[in-house]
């Protein structure tokens, strides 16, 4: 919206054309978003206290959690507010791979706002059935894979880049639909899953965008792109503007949602958060460097797989608890201890991930 006024002033004044400049509006982007989240945080938790929309936790979980009832919730729709302004503030309204991140993830956060809101009413830990969470969030997905398949403009929107190799890429042809949509839907409820520790969903999403927007950077630079050997994809870059939106967002949230939290994000912030990753990584063609820098997020989902596989089997457990970082907590390792290493497990594989940069 303010590259447009740009624009219109660029005629008065020259100095105006440095808004063209993506690495400009990619931090004014994080900063505007952070002051939103820092604006409107306290209005909001405020309101939702007032309101006694607080979490309620599971009679299952840890003990250690019950404290934790009564805290307010649906704090991701703040991230969700400070995303959307700053995008559309800053970034290129024309260009298609704005909106279609937009819309999926605004969509994704409708599915996790309608499970939160009946949490909280209805006072049912279980919200949405996971029926119903899947029938919509796969709606959404199938429908942006299905979009993006047919208005594909070059061989390298639809190809499967594998990292580590310079020339090796795989026509996907309409199995491209296939795994877009399976990307999406599966990123979004890892996250969700991760979301289960103060501010443990939270940073790896902020590092994990972070590492992908420096992708969609590069790969938007025709000479970067020829140099690094990863594909050329036109306006790509532009979704670092988006990147820097949510790193702001969660920035912001971040200073709520630290241990101990004034606020959790809920539903609408995690699977909205998680679908952004995947259509993200979607996006600039780096399926495979999402699961390496989300390793944490294919941590704990494939814990739950694990779980679920050997209790119906063998009627056994392999962790006291999962998500995995329940199986931790169990084990006596305090929250904090848990969170923050778990962080510093991503900080490590956001660099792996990007070393397949040169690594080709």
């Amino acid at each position: 919206m303010l590259l447009y006024l740009a624009d219109l002033l660029t005629s008065v004044d020259g100095g105006f054309r440095v808004f063209h400049y993506l690495t400009l509006r990619a931090m004014l982007s994080v900063l505007t978003a952070l002051a939103i989240a820092f604006m409107v945080g306290p209005i909001m938790i405020e309101k939702l206290t007032r309101k006694k929309i607080g979490q309620s936790i599971r009679e299952l979980g840890p003990k250690s959690h019950y404290e934790k009832s009564g805290t307010p919730t649906m704090g991701g729709a703040l991230i969700l507010i400070a995303i959307a302004i700053s995008t559309l503030l800053w970034a290129d309204l024309s260009n298609r791979y704005i909106w279609v991140i937009l819309l999926v993830t605004l969509g994704y956060g409708v599915i996790g706002f309608v499970d939160d809101y009946r949490k909280v009413v209805k006072n049912n830990s279980d919200g949405l059935s996971a029926k119903e969470k899947y029938i919509w969030q796969s709606v959404i997905g199938f429908g942006a894979a299905v979009f993006l398949y047919s208005t594909a403009q070059l061989p390298a929107e639809t190809q499967f880049i594998v990292p580590f190799f310079k020339d090796f890429t795989i026509n996907m042809g309409w199995m491209y639909v296939v795994m877009v949509y399976f990307v999406i839907v599966g990123t979004s409820n890892a996250v969700n899953l991760t979301d289960g520790l103060d501010g443990l969903a939270i940073m790896p999403t902020v590092m994990v965008a972070g590492g992908l927007g420096i992708f969609a950077y590069l790969s938007g630079h025709v000479e970067f792109s020829s140099y690094l050997a990863i594909p050329y994809l036109p306006h790509s870059g532009e979704l670092i503007i988006f990147c820097g939106a949510l790193i702001g967002a969660g920035l912001g949230f971040l200073w709520f949602n630290a241990y101990p939290a004034m606020v959790f994000m809920g539903d609408v912030g995690a699977l909205a958060l998680g679908a952004a990753l995947g259509v993200l990584a979607v996006l600039v063609r780096q399926e495979i460097v999402l699961m390496i820098m989300g390793g944490v997020f294919v941590m704990e989902t494939v814990s739950v797989m694990i779980q679920v596989a050997s209790f119906k089997l063998t009627g056994k457990r392999v962790f006291r608890m999962a998500p995995i970082h329940h199986h931790f907590e169990l084990k006596g390792w305090p929250e904090p201890r848990v969170i923050v290493r778990f962080w510093i497990i991503t900080v490590i594989l956001v660099l792996i991930g990007l070393t397949t940069l040169k690594l080709r």
